[in-house]
C-alpha cells in the first residue's frame, strides 16, 4: 500500500494480496482521520459482504472466492467508543457481469485498488440503537 495526502483528500493504492478494510483503517489511524467519506475501485480475488435484515435485526454474510471487479465501493468513517468505525458498501462483478454486493466485511485485492478518502473536519460518534438494531450516527455538541 502507498498513499499521499493532498489537503483533505487522501489518495491510496492498495496492492495485490492486501485487504482493503485493514488498509483503510491503517491509513486513517496514521493520518488521524475520525470522519470521512471513502470510495474505491479495483480488482479482487475474494470478498465478504453482508445483508442486514431489518425485521430480524440480524446480518447475513456471504463469502466469495472469485475474481471480480469493484463496480462501486462507497462508505463512511466515523468513531464509536473512541475507535474508528467503518460503514462501507460494495458491489463487484464477475467475468460474466453478475453482481454481488452488500455491507463490506473484507476484500482482498487481486491486482490493485485505488481509494480516495475525503476527510471531513469534525467528529461524529456512533451509538447502538436497540430499536433499529444498528450503530447509528450520534451527533456530538459542537
Amino acid at each position: 500500500m502507498e498513499y499521499r495526502r493532498f489537503g483533505n483528500k487522501i489518495v491510496a493504492r492498495i496492492d495485490k494480496g492486501e485487504e482493503i478494510m485493514a488498509s483503510a483503517k491503517e491509513i486513517c489511524e496514521k493520518e488521524n482521520v475520525t470522519l470521512a467519506q471513502l470510495s474505491a475501485l479495483g480488482a479482487l480475488e475474494s470478498f465478504s459482504v453482508g445483508f442486514f435484515d431489518t425485521e430480524e435485526k440480524k446480518y447475513y454474510g456471504n463469502d466469495y472466492k472469485i475474481h471480480a471487479e469493484i463496480t462501486s465501493l462507497w462508505g463512511t468513517v466515523s468513531t464509536m467508543d473512541g475507535e474508528l468505525y467503518f460503514h462501507v458498501h460494495m458491489s463487484a462483478a464477475d467475468r460474466y457481469n453478475r453482481l454481488y454486493g452488500g455491507h463490506l466485511v473484507s476484500a482482498v485485492v487481486s491486482a490493485t485498488c485505488e481509494m480516495v478518502i475525503d476527510v471531513i473536519d469534525g467528529k461524529v460518534e456512533r451509538e447502538f440503537s436497540p430499536e433499529i438494531g444498528l450503530n447509528l450516527y450520534k451527533f456530538l455538541d459542537r
